[in-house]
C-alpha cells in the first residue's frame, strides 16, 4: 500500500487548543486498543500505572483517539515484532489522534517527538506511517516559516512567470574553488537562472565553502554587471549551527542571494537557528529522505514532512523529478509538489518545489502538469551538461522545451526551428 495523502493545516471542528495527526497503522491485535495505547504512549501513560497519573491529569494532558477507519487485513506483517505470537491476520486502519497544544507549546522539535516518537517502536504495531498533520493557526504563526518563498525567490532570480531553470555543479565533488567558478561562469553565460552545489559538497579542505563562494560569486557578479541578468547560486553551507551562520554571513558579504542546507543532516534545531539568522532564501535538500518513507508501512508521507520543514523556514524543497532516477512514481512526485504549493497560513508561506532527478527536455511538459503551474525550480544535471553540443546548447534546449510546454505545443514540432532542442531530442530519444 502506498500512502499519498496531502497534509491538512487545520480541520474545521478541531479546537484551536489541540493539534492532530492521522496514521496508517498495522497490528495483530485489536485496533482500538492499540490506538489507545499509542495515545497513551505519546502523552500521559507509562507501561504501568503510576501514582501521579490521575483522571484530572489525563483530562488535561492526555491524547484522544478521534477516529478509526478500518482498512483491509493482511497475512504477513510489514515490520518485525516479537509480539506477533504466530498471528495469522494483521489489521490495518487509519487512526486519527489529537493532543492538547499546551503539551508541547510552540515547539517544532517537540511536535515531531510527539508525532513520531516512542510509538514507532511499540511491539503491538507491525506498521506505522504518519500521513497528515493538523495544526492550529496559533502554532503555525509562532513558527518562522519561509522568509522568501515563491515571490521572494522570483524577485531575486529575475524570473517573473516561467519556471526557474537550473542545474547542479557536476562533478559533484572534486573541483577546486577556481574550477567551480569557471564552470558556473559558463552556466551564467549560457543563460541559466539558478545553480546549486551538490549535497555532497560543503566545506572540504580542497574546496572550502567560503573560498568557493567568493570565487563563484565574483564570476556571477561580473556576469550580472555585463548582461544585467541575475543568476542565483545556492551555496551549500551545511554544518554545525555556528559554522552555518559564519558561512551564511560570508555568502551574504560576497553578494550571494541563496544558501543551501541538507535538512536531515542539520536537523530541525539547525534549520530553525539558520532561519532566524538568515537574510537569504534557504534551499532545502532532502538527502536521506527515502530512508524515512520508502517502506510503505513505516515513516511518513512527504506531505507532513514538507510541512514541518516549511514551518521551520525552508524556502525551497526538493520533490524528486520525473526522469526516473529515483524510486517515486510520477503520481507521488505530483502529490509532493502540490503539497509544497499548498498554503499553511497564507500564500506567502508556500515553498518552491524543486524538481531534480534524471529529467531531460522530454520530461518538461509532465513537470508542468505535476506542479499545476510554473511556480517551480527545475534542476537538471545531465540534460544540460550532457547535451551533445555542450552546456550552452543544453540550457538553450531546456528553455525551448519549457516555451513549448507553456504554449501547449508538441515538442517535436517546436524543435524543427530550434537546433539545440532537436539535438537534445535526438540524444534522449524516449522518455524514461
Amino acid at each position: 500500500m502506498t500512502a499519498t495523502s496531502v497534509a491538512t493545516t487545520h480541520r474545521p471542528g478541531l479546537s484551536d487548543a489541540r493539534f492532530a495527526a492521522t496514521y496508517l497503522v498495522e497490528t495483530p491485535g485489536d485496533v482500538r486498543a492499540v490506538a489507545e495505547a499509542m495515545a497513551g504512549e505519546q502523552s500521559t501513560a507509562t507501561h504501568s500505572k503510576v501514582a501521579g497519573e490521575t483522571p484530572g491529569l489525563i483530562r488535561q494532558h492526555g491524547a484522544v483517539v478521534e477516529d478509526i477507519e478500518l482498512l483491509e487485513a493482511v497475512r504477513t506483517p510489514s515490520l518485525p515484532s516479537h509480539a506477533t505470537g504466530g498471528a495469522g491476520v494483521f489489521h490495518r486502519a487509519r487512526v486519527r489522534l489529537s493532543w492538547p497544544l499546551h503539551n508541547i507549546g510552540p515547539s517544532l522539535p517537540m511536535l515531531t517527538t510527539t508525532l513520531m516518537g516512542n510509538q514507532t517502536g511499540m511491539r503491538d504495531l507491525t506498521g506505522l506511517r504518519l500521513q497528515s498533520i493538523e495544526l492550529p493557526p496559533a502554532f503555525m504563526a509562532a513558527c518562522p516559516r519561509p522568509a522568501f518563498g515563491i515571490a521572494g525567490t522570483r524577485g531575486l532570480s529575475g524570473v517573473a512567470s516561467r519556471p526557474i531553470i537550473g542545474t547542479i555543479v557536476k562533478p559533484n565533488i572534486g573541483l577546486s574553488p577556481e574550477e567551480t567558478a569557471h564552470l558556473i561562469g559558463e552556466f551564467a553565460d549560457a543563460g541559466l537562472d539558478f545553480v546549486k552545489d551538490d549535497e555532497l559538497m560543503a566545506d572540504p579542505p580542497y574546496c572550502p565553502v567560503i573560498e568557493r563562494a567568493g570565487a563563484v560569486l565574483n564570476v556571477v557578479r561580473r556576469h550580472e554587471d555585463r548582461t544585467g541578468r541575475p543568476m542565483l547560486y545556492a551555496v551549500n553551507i551545511t554544518g554545525e549551527v555556528d559554522e552555518m551562520r559564519r558561512r551564511h554571513d560570508a555568502v551574504l558579504a560576497a553578494g550571494g542571494r541563496c544558501v543551501m542546507v541538507n535538512l536531515n543532516a542539520v536537523g530541525l534545531a539547525g534549520l530553525l537557528a539558520l532561519r532566524r539568522h538568515s537574510q537569504l532564501p534557504i534551499h532545502g535538500h532532502r538527502a536521506g529522505w527515502a530512508a524515512l518513507t520508502r517502506a510503505p508501512m513505516l515513516g511518513m508521507d512527504f506531505a507532513p514532512y514538507q510541512m514541518i520543514w516549511r514551518l521551520a523556514g525552508a524556502d525551497h524543497l526538493h520533490v524528486s523529478g520525473l526522469g526516473g532516477k529515483f524510486w517515486e512514481t510520477a503520481e507521488g512526485v505530483t502529490v509532493s509538489a502540490r503539497a509544497c504549493l499548498t498554503p499553511m497560513l497564507s500564500p506567502e508561506d508556500r515553498a518552491m518545489p524543486v524538481f531534480s532527478g534524471g529529467s531531460t527536455v522530454r520530461h518538461v511538459a509532465e513537470t508542468l502538469r505535476a506542479a499545476g503551474g510554473t511556480d517551480l525550480i527545475m534542476t537538471t544535471g545531465g540534460a544540460i551538461l550532457g547535451h551533445p553540443s555542450g552546456p550552452r546548447a543544453g540550457v538553450e534546449s531546456m528553455h525551448a522545451a519549457w516555451a513549448a510546454a507553456m504554449a501547449g505545443l508538441p515538442l517535436d514540432d517546436f524543435a524543427r526551428s530550434r537546433p539545440a532542442l532537436a539535438a537534445a531530442l535526438a540524444h534522449w530519444p524516449a522518455s524514461i
